[in-house]
């Protein structure tokens, strides 16, 4: 579930730059399905995952999600720099998640 709501997270954000770019309408579905499905699926998800693990996990994917829709859909800067402070990010994330588990 906790997976499934963070790549809807990404959704989420993907309707805030849809909407920005004048698809209002769509951009809006995309933004209320995203965000609340997303909510939804982490509320569940910390009924059985410590609270802090389950939103690491949940706002690390919609970081990574987010800047890899960037760059994959929206011609954002895919420097090394970037790619290496994410990869902290899921290391980070992992590494809670394991110290816990």
């Amino acid at each position: 579930m906790l997976i499934v709501g963070g790549f809807l997270e990404v959704v989420g954000v993907n309707g805030i730059q849809r909407f920005t770019q004048g698809h209002r309408v769509s951009g809006v579905l995309e933004i209320v399905f995203g965000f609340s499905s997303s909510l939804l699926l982490l509320g569940l998800a910390m009924q059985t995952i410590d609270l802090g693990v389950a939103y690491a996990v949940w706002t690390g994917m919609g970081t990574v999600g987010s800047v890899f829709l960037g760059i994959v859909f929206y011609g954002d800067s895919a420097s090394i720099k970037r790619i290496m402070y994410l990869s902290f990010i899921v290391i980070a994330v992992v590494g809670l998640r394991l110290a816990t588990g």
